[in-house]
């Protein structure tokens, strides 16, 4: 607890000629319309929450908010429905009618020392004006243990805010790193922070079945569980036969249900992803004649499934794609989905889709008969008479088909929505095909990737910074909006073991999604953001919470000058950062030289070191990197 507490004064002490005043507005995302007033409004512990007595569906809302601000208040604050709002209280109402400006989701909000008035169309729309209301206070609103004050004062101001977007989503990989019930939970408290309103829950994938389907009792008895491992992921050797299944883990359906339930109180729709017809080698380990060609299958313990050659198709080093000429997979797939339909209420499924090889296809004998018979003239477009079936499967149980880029390889239903994931194509494609689509490109909308220089970030194979996450418009040029329901971005977990790394890899990276995926594209503004982030830094060391401080880490460019020597050019992702680096083996700091232009690198040389400081205090962390490695980077 000391050391936690140590570290919070160095980041407050760090971040302290930065931090505006305290009358300063750090909202993520940022409102459409907001204007500072004279004043404050002052929560106490006599304060009352009011409702309009002849609202309906707030009081959820008032619960939460009450629960929030008692965490660090300790004000237990009472609610009520009156049939006249009363000065010096926070006060939730209902429009009646309609408001076109807003919307559904949209939300007034008037801050004055006579109160904090919220009005909305929806309850969803109060919900978001609350989230809003937290955000006004100091961090220490974020504490998870009470601070004593008389009064916690929020300053005054007008906002009028909506949603750029209807569909802002994270998604989370369950698959390759089982997470629990409550650390789901935890992931969507966040989401529900930051105004996002869609949880895609990816469930399925060679590395693991996570959702239990009482027909299929053995996709969670056998295909939940592998091995464990822990390392560098892809890198690990194939399991053993008798090796024991020690990792892993599923949802039963009574715990599907209760995050469900817990995600719309907070307004958010909860959509599962069954990834077919690739990516199914823990489906098929648990029932082998899913596959072109049965054998003893085990789900993929991070060992290589895939084989991604620089010239050519890719190909698949065992059979992890169902079979598409099997009539059985049909049947599999239609109780599967008469499951899973029943579980969420979401209008949407997702099929997946993507990755599949179809090298094992080319020589099943199922396939060539399925060709034949249904007149398929390669197969490559095997996949897209899968597609059909699997959609008229979805459309049975009440429900719509939503999939990867590569479902757009044949026909679709035109109330399949294509999730655009391979940079923003297959997005383009889409909508010119009058199809609606969600971007969520690898371009800019991947959180797994690593977001500062190699040297200081856990390995994956490419980089997204903060800046190219946030400066990235998401709607591509040419494309008609009215095609596009939303954003989302994607978290991957091949190399996220645990929660705090999970929250490491998604904040501050989220905070951009929230910003473009809500805020109007022309309130963008760079050095206003980096200014929000950072006081939602206080307010993540308050939470204790985890979140990546890359921004403040130098980039590191290795080039060679006209006589093939060696040279390093550091850039910064922002403004007011000052460089220090040493070749000597020794650790530097502002007293060591500053950075001010290319570095000729010593020939003797073997490390160099570089931190970032601003004020004269350290802000990034010290980066060390072997001349070998930077020899390495200028091929």
């Amino acid at each position: 607890m000391i050391r936690q507490i140590f570290l919070l004064l160095i980041i407050l002490f760090s971040l302290s000629k930065v931090v505006f005043p305290q009358d300063s507005l750090f909202i993520i995302p940022k409102p459409v319309s907001m204007e500072r007033g004279n004043g404050h409004f002052n929560l106490t512990r006599s304060t009352v929450i009011e409702m309009g007595e002849k609202d309906t569906g707030i009081e959820n809302v008032a619960t939460m908010l009450a629960a929030d601000l008692k965490k660090a208040t300790g004000f237990s604050l009472f609610f009520k429905k009156v049939t006249a709002f009363s000065d010096g209280n926070i006060h939730l109402k209902l429009y009646r009618g309609s408001d076109t400006l807003i919307g559904k989701e949209g939300y007034n909000l008037m801050i004055s020392s006579k109160g904090a008035d919220m009005t909305a169309a929806t309850p969803a729309g109060l919900f978001y004006a609350t989230q809003t209301l937290l955000q006004l206070f100091t961090p220490d609103i974020e504490s998870k243990s009470v601070i004593t004050k008389l009064a916690w004062k929020i300053p005054s101001v007008r906002i009028t805010d909506y949603p750029r977007f209807a569909w802002r989503g994270l998604m989370l990989d369950v698959a390759r790193h089982f997470f629990t019930v409550n650390e789901v939970k935890q992931f969507i408290d966040d989401m529900a922070k930051y105004k996002f309103n869609v949880f895609h829950w990816h469930l399925t994938d060679d590395d693991g079945w996570r959702i239990e389907i009482k027909s299929y009792p053995k996709l969670t008895e056998i295909g939940a569980w592998r091995p464990n491992r822990v390392g560098t992921y892809t890198f690990f050797q194939h399991p053993a036969p008798d090796e024991p299944n020690t990792y892993g883990g599923f949802y039963t359906q009574d715990q599907i249900k209760e995050v469900v339930n817990y995600a719309a109180k907070k307004f958010i729709n909860v959509i599962p992803e069954i990834d077919v017809p690739g990516h199914s080698l823990a489906a098929i380990a648990a029932y082998p004649n899913l596959a072109s060609f049965p054998g003893n299958y085990r789900p993929c313990s991070g060992d290589s499934t895939m084989v991604w050659p620089k010239d050519g198709p890719f190909y698949a080093l065992f059979d992890n794609s169902l079979c598409a000429g099997k009539e059985e997979v049909y049947e599999f797939l239609d109780k599967v989905f008469t499951e899973v339909a029943l579980l969420f209420p979401f209008e949407y499924i997702h099929i997946g889709g993507d990755e599949n090889a179809k090298n094992f296809w080319e020589k099943s004998d199922d396939i060539r008969q399925l060709m034949k018979k249904e007149n398929i003239p390669s197969i490559h477009q095997v996949q897209n008479y899968f597609t059909g079936r699997v959609e008229k499967i979805i459309r049975s149980k009440g429900k719509k088909a939503i999939g990867w880029d590569e479902i757009m390889e044949g026909e679709l239903d035109p109330e399949t929505v294509v999730m655009s994931w391979q940079k923003t194509k297959g997005g383009i494609e889409a909508a010119k095909r009058k199809l609606n689509v969600v971007f969520a490109p690898t371009s800019y909308a991947y959180l797994n990737y690593m977001q500062g220089d190699p040297s200081i970030e856990p390995p994956v194979h490419s980089t997204r910074l903060l800046k190219t996450c946030y400066e990235t418009e998401p709607i591509p040029d040419g494309v008609d909006p009215k095609y596009v329901k939303g954003v989302q971005a994607n978290l991957w977990t091949e190399q996220i073991y645990n929660y705090r790394h999970l929250q490491y890899m998604v904040w501050p990276r989220a905070f951009a999604v929230s910003d473009w995926s809500w805020t109007p594209a022309n309130r963008k503004n760079w050095p206003d953001f980096i200014r929000r982030i950072e006081n939602h830094f206080i307010r993540y060391s308050y939470a204790d919470k985890k979140y990546a401080p890359s921004m403040y880490d130098p980039l590191i460019v290795v080039k060679k000058d006209s006589d093939q020597e060696l040279t390093v050019q550091l850039e910064n992702q922002i403004d007011g950062l000052d460089m220090y680096y040493s070749f000597d083996n020794s650790f530097p700091d502002n007293y060591y030289p500053k950075y001010s232009g290319l570095i000729n690198v010593p020939k003797e040389a073997s490390l160099f070191r570089v931190i970032s400081y601003r004020h004269n205090k350290p802000i990034g962390r010290m980066i060390s990197i072997s001349i070998d490695e930077l020899k390495k980077r200028s091929n």
